[in-house]
């Protein structure tokens, strides 16, 4: 059985551009469900619709991959999904260690898509001695004690950290130690890692104060529509901004939270 130790994807060594990759993800997922339909064929317009960009650039990315399609057909949708599949690494057995098995983790382990897309959860990590033995998502929880054996007898190459801020960092000095080189962070913090090392940081309360950005945005274009730039006087004067929350004027669980919350 293949593992991530002893293969690394082929897209930095083909000049493959950052951006493209993280697009591949976007592609593979239209045509898996167009392959599940069993539809032989798609066209550049039709698949660049279904993963959300356009279809130049979709074209220019296949260009990467070696595939132009073929005018008038399209692109052959299982042949492409193996394209992309190998590509990124998907070919083969990639084991997972998650370490952190809170609501989040919990929930990290018992996602299903993981095995349909080449990889394995390997172990479930905590340092809370009452975890150790737990079954979730039917495997047992590891106390953390054992990180680097784990690591080691798996061949564990990527680790997923869903632990408290305080102690991701620490978390992730022992993957790295342990030979751990792609990591997918979910601690609300930035991880300092050597070179050689990736991290992909999701931030869930950061999309969501994005989202609040563009709510905010439409709710004033509405207002301005509605009201048009001259409101309430005759001198043409745009009305004064909405005053600005002030710090501590809004309660979270956490206390005062400030009415722009940093980065």
């Amino acid at each position: 059985m293949a593992t991530g130790r002893t293969h690394r994807p082929a897209t930095r060594s083909r000049g493959i551009p950052e951006a493209t990759v993280a697009r591949l993800p976007l592609y593979l997922r239209a045509l898996t469900a167009l392959s599940e339909r069993s539809v032989p064929t798609v066209s550049s317009e039709e698949l660049a619709a279904a993963a959300g960009v356009n279809s130049a650039k979709l074209r220019k990315d296949f260009s990467y991959l070696g595939s132009y399609g073929t005018r008038g057909v399209g692109y052959d949708v299982e042949y492409l999904v193996y394209q992309i599949s190998r590509e990124l690494g998907l070919t083969q057995d990639w084991p997972v260690v998650i370490v952190g098995i809170g609501n989040l983790g919990a929930a990290l382990a018992g996602y299903g898509g993981f095995a349909s897309r080449g990889f394995r959860v390997a172990a479930l990590i905590d340092a809370d001695p009452a975890m150790t033995g737990k079954p979730v998502a039917g495997i047992p929880v590891q106390h953390s004690d054992d990180l680097e054996k784990i690591i080691n007898e798996d061949g564990v190459s990527i680790g997923v950290i869903a632990t408290p801020a305080g102690v991701a960092q620490q978390v992730c000095d022992r993957l790295v130690a342990a030979g751990v080189t792609s990591i997918l962070n979910f601690a609300p913090t930035v991880l300092s890692v050597p070179d050689g090392v990736d991290v992909r940081k999701v931030d869930l309360s950061i999309e969501l104060q994005i989202l609040a950005f563009h709510e905010q945005r439409k709710a004033g274009e509405e207002a301005g529509g509605e009201s048009g730039p001259e409101t309430g006087t005759d001198t043409g004067a745009p009305a004064a901004p909405p005053a600005a929350r002030t710090p501590g004027s809004r309660k979270g669980p956490d206390g005062d939270v400030p009415a722009v919350m940093p980065a």
